[in-house]
């Protein structure tokens, strides 16, 4: 190292330990965001609650398709559901809680087979042998 560089390099150092202790660092803040109502759906009521469980239901592909075979249609099924009582309707949603919600399971498989195939790219990349039996 050239002897014209050496202070160079200490006036540095000092002039960078100097800034940055100078620096206000306050401590960090966290919290849970506030929640703001997205303007899709506002449930006021139970029976807001049970009618929106009773359309997720019915969005399910199984039960529009059991519908369709029985020849109701789906505004034919909304507009019945929509002159339901609060009892019948209760009722309904109730029973549809089993349900899974808008569409069947075909996701989920394909979210659990990329996650295997993942698994088994990274096991072959650890060169570790995959033996399916």
């Amino acid at each position: 190292m050239n002897r014209h560089c050496r202070p160079l390099y200490s006036w540095t150092a000092i002039l960078v330990v100097l800034c940055l202790g100078t620096i206000d660092i306050a401590p960090a803040a966290a919290g849970l965001a506030p929640s703001q109502p997205s303007g899709v759906t506002t449930i006021a009521s139970t029976r807001d609650a049970d009618m929106l469980m009773a359309q997720r239901a019915l969005e399910n592909k199984v039960v529009a398709q059991k519908l369709r075979d029985y020849g109701v249609a789906p505004a034919d099924a909304q507009a019945r559901l929509a002159s339901m009582s609060d009892q019948d309707l209760h009722t309904l949603a109730s029973a549809s809680k089993g349900l899974p919600t808008g569409g069947d399971a075909t996701g989920a498989i394909i979210g659990v087979l990329i996650v295997v195939i993942l698994v088994i790219v990274v096991l072959r990349l650890m060169h570790h042998d995959v033996i399916v039996k």
